[in-house]
């Protein structure tokens, strides 16, 4: 998909240096060691092939978006745009190419976990439409031994 000279397409391993990069300079941003890895996203691509895309300018990465489908919700992780390039529609054609790819997968609904203290995150996507939700407690649990 190209438009205003931005192309947004699906996100390859070969794309991991620039997007992690692009992670760890944003901030609000929670970087795990194992999952956030290339090994750990590798893994990840191979079982969400079709769901993560990358936004593309004149070379240069500029955005990402993760979202791992589990045949019942559609989970988003990491969407990100590099500060001189938002508010320019690249965020929400992101998460339009996730939410298409959701939907020819009969998914109906979608989550996602912002860090409290991300308010440009909080406030990109209640402009999209998302709801914050205040009825649920959420819990993680580690499972890699120490």
């Amino acid at each position: 998909m190209e438009k205003d000279n931005t192309i947004i397409r699906l996100m390859t391993i070969e794309d991991y240096a620039p997007v992690y990069r692009l992670w760890t300079e944003t901030a609000g941003m929670a970087i795990r060691s194992y999952d956030d890895s290339k090994e750990g996203i590798a893994k990840f691509l191979v079982k969400n092939p079709s769901s993560n895309f990358v936004a593309i300018r004149n070379g240069q990465l500029i955005g990402v978006i993760l979202c791992g489908i589990d045949g019942r919700r559609a989970y988003i992780y990491h969407a990100v745009v590099a500060p001189a390039h938002r508010r320019q529609g690249v965020g929400k054609r992101l998460l339009e190419a996730v939410m298409t790819v959701a939907e020819s997968e009969g998914i109906h609904k979608s989550g996602l976990l912002v860090m409290r203290n991300n308010e440009l995150g909080r406030q990109f996507w209640a402009s999209q439409g998302w709801d914050v939700r205040n009825d649920v407690i959420y819990y993680s649990y580690n499972n890699v031994l120490q």
